[in-house]
């Protein structure tokens, strides 16, 4: 038989022989998938690399082997150059495959669709860099080894390494940018201060963190925007992660009223309207005058949310309810400027001008003690709603928080040697 006719076979019986092995193989990992997600995700990603592999492996093996009489033959030589090319990228092509299956099982056991989901973002943020960086090392490798299979770039190679160090200088200059957000990119990664998934404020905008790279940011903005920034941006400059420890959060509602406005039956109001709304996770609810000046108060409603798109359109329902109650209910209450005219004998329904014991005179003088003097009535104890920390178990937890360390053994603040 004539030898070109044997190695054709050869080469042909190899690859098919691989391709049956490979096929075998995949039928039996895919049946025992079923019960390991392990094996699943091999069957799934591993499939392809192992069979052009294989089938190239096969096929080197053939042709090497039959073709010995051959030795020294060009076209011989540049086949098996080609071949070896071809093992080389399919083999890393195999092993990115393999990394990526193992990447795969360890997401799968770490949900990001339940409602605690700190920890699995987290380790899905890391393992997402991770691939990346595995990723461009493999390729990195395989183009190396590649070259070096050239004779010729095997003689170069050590005037390359000689001025490595100005090229390494050089490279570096040229691309401090990049390799800083490849850095910035890493550290984001490790630090816990950024996860995928996470509700931020940058730039002023309010959105989640849809892609991280090592390079860039990917902020989904609440109307569906896209906000590109370099990674560098999360380690240089301040931003607000309201989800870095936890979703649920809180919200602020302002409104600036005349002084005559009811603080305490707002309050009431403010606490029927969030105990019927599905919005409220039933942690806080507060409603305080957190500001007096400029001829208005101003009182800040606070509420709670499971999460900060709840939270979003709570405050959005608080905003709308409350201006619409002071409207239609108290329209004494809403903002505005005052003027007197006349010597300020007269008396407003809003205002007693009068001494205090002249007022203790026309209630009955109830309020009377001594020598006609009137002691002022102290108001009660706010409610609970009128106190951010206290007044309940999730306030005193809030309070203990911002208090700082009790010396109980240093010096009197207050005493004066």
């Amino acid at each position: 038989m004539h030898p070109v006719v044997v190695t054709a076979t050869v080469t042909v019986g190899s690859a098919l022989l691989a391709v049956g092995l490979v096929a075998i193989g995949h039928r039996v990992v895919r049946r025992l998938g079923r019960r390991s997600v392990l094996l699943a995700e091999l069957a799934t990603h591993a499939h392809r690399p192992l069979l052009v592999a294989a089938t190239v492996a096969a096929v080197q093996f053939a042709v090497r082997f039959s073709t010995g009489y051959a030795v020294g033959e060009p076209w011989r030589r540049t086949t098996l150059h080609l071949l070896v090319l071809a093992t080389i990228a399919s083999c890393a092509w195999l092993v990115g495959a393999l990394l990526l299956a193992l990447e795969d099982t360890t997401l799968a056991r770490f949900r990001t669709d339940v409602p605690d989901n700190r920890h699995a973002r987290r380790l899905h943020t890391q393992v997402v860099m991770l691939r990346r960086v595995t990723i461009a090392v493999i390729v990195v490798l395989t183009i190396g080894v590649m070259l070096m299979t050239f004779p010729a770039v095997r003689g170069v190679g050590a005037s390359l390494l000689a001025s490595a160090g100005v090229i390494g200088v050089v490279a570096a200059l040229a691309a401090q940018s990049v390799l800083g957000n490849v850095i910035a990119g890493l550290q984001l990664a490790f630090s816990d201060a950024v996860r995928i998934d996470d509700v931020v404020v940058v730039e002023g905008e309010w959105g989640r963190i849809e892609e991280l790279t090592l390079s860039y940011v990917v902020v989904h903005i609440w109307d569906d925007r896209r906000l590109i920034l370099p990674t560098s941006y999360f380690t240089t400059r301040p931003f607000q992660n309201w989800t870095r420890t936890r979703a649920a959060v809180l919200g602020t509602a302002e409104f600036d009223l005349d002084w005559s406005v009811p603080v305490q039956v707002m309050r009431e109001e403010l606490r029927r309207l969030v105990e019927s709304s599905e919005l409220w996770d039933g942690r806080v609810c507060v409603l305080q005058v957190t500001d007096a000046t400029g001829g208005t108060v101003r009182l800040r409603a606070l509420v709670s949310a499971a999460d900060s798109p709840s939270l979003w359109d709570l405050r959005c329902l608080v905003r709308e309810h409350l201006v619409r109650w002071v409207r239609d209910q108290r329209p004494t209450a809403l903002p505005r400027w005052r003027a007197e005219v006349g010597d300020g004998n007269g008396l407003s329904d809003w205002l007693d001008l009068r001494p205090p014991a002249a007022a203790a005179r026309d209630r009955g003088g109830r309020d009377r003690v001594g020598r006609g003097r009137v002691r002022p009535a102290l108001d009660a104890e706010p409610p609970d709603d009128a106190r951010l920390f206290g007044g309940g178990a999730d306030g005193e937890a809030r309070a203990s928080v911002f208090v700082g360390p009790d010396d109980s053994t240093g010096p009197d603040p207050q005493r004066q040697d």
